[in-house]
């Protein structure tokens, strides 16, 4: 079967890309054949391919003239929503943070229940691998609730978990000597906003970046609080930051299960939590997986073969893994 589709100009150099990165990207996306010449663009294959490769074509026509920019990343968001019938212009066009050229939105089906879950909820856990964008969009959702004055403050804390005694003999003031352990917190930062006006905040509090241990005997009211990397607390650690929500706050915990840090012989605050809390209304807890990473796709690649050889070398954790995914 051979359906062509005659398109705007504007529309069709989108779908080539820059050297045909796009229509390259769009051709192995699909199981048809994929042509374009000048603004008609012919798919050729068996009927059901060809459908399918229509409805993601006309999809990203729809995006191009809502003005989104279509990149490879674009083709797989769109043809992942079409996979579990979600409408991938109601999860692309939910722009949580615009910063200059800087757009920030969901790319998968799970990132848009993630952002909604913190949209919805008090509590937030967003637990996966690397590339999912769970800081990068809490982040982002901190940046927009304090421009909206929803929250007074943002705070961001992780675990350090290699510090212990070496911390004290760092070089420099407390935070040289932690800023190996939250840099990825203030590069996340000086994505989201100036970073002079990041410095401006983090002088005058309205922004805080600091070790989890920080937090103890706190009450966080008015704040958005991230807890980053949250696979390295204590069962003791998790409670302790989970209790010291205040009053009109947001608390976002990230973390992947796979990359915990600690001795062998002390158990995950992040792995056990969700037994704790799964019950407690106003709690959600979105995963995201392998789907949803969204840089290079050979970083998808290696995360599932981490994930492949994590689950031969330590079976029994998949259950647990797998019940609330």
């Amino acid at each position: 079967m051979r359906k062509q589709l005659e398109l705007d100009n504007l529309v069709a150099a989108a779908l080539a890309g820059t050297e045909d990165l796009i229509l390259r990207t769009l051709a192995s996306a699909l199981e048809c054949d994929v042509f374009l010449r000048g603004n008609v663009l012919t798919l050729d294959g068996d009927a059901a391919a060809v459908a399918a490769g229509e409805t993601v074509v006309r999809e990203l026509v729809g995006l191009v003239r809502d003005g989104h920019e279509v990149t490879p990343g674009t083709i797989d968001a769109v043809t992942r929503a079409l996979d579990l019938q979600e409408s991938p212009g109601r999860i692309l066009d939910d722009v949580v943070w615009r910063h200059r050229a800087l757009k920030v939105a969901p790319r998968t089906v799970n990132q848009k229940r993630y952002v909604d879950s913190i949209r919805e909820h008090t509590i937030t856990f967003g637990i996966g691998p690397a590339g999912t964008g769970k800081t990068f969009l809490a982040v982002a959702m901190a940046a927009a609730a304090l421009a909206r004055r929803d929250v007074n403050r943002i705070i961001l804390t992780r675990p350090a978990v290699e510090a212990g005694e070496r911390l004290g003999f760092l070089p420099g003031d407390l935070m040289a000597k932690v800023d190996p352990y939250l840099r990825p917190l203030f590069d996340a930062l000086n994505d989201m906003m100036d970073p002079e006006k990041v410095s401006t905040h983090l002088e005058r509090g309205v922004i805080e970046v600091a070790p989890l241990a920080f937090m103890r005997g706190r009450t966080l009211n008015d704040s958005f609080v991230i807890l980053d990397e949250a696979q390295n607390t204590s069962p003791e650690q998790m409670k302790m930051f989970l209790t010291r929500l205040g009053y009109n706050s947001k608390i976002v915990v990230t973390g992947d299960i796979t990359q915990i840090d600690l001795p062998q012989d002390q158990r995950s605050g992040l792995v056990i939590v969700g037994d704790i809390l799964d019950t407690v209304d106003d709690i959600a807890f979105v995963r995201l997986g392998g789907d949803d990473v969204v840089r290079h796709k050979l970083v998808q690649r290696i995360v599932e073969a981490y994930g492949d050889h994590a689950e031969r070398q330590a079976p029994e954790l998949r259950p647990a893994d797998r019940r609330r995914a």
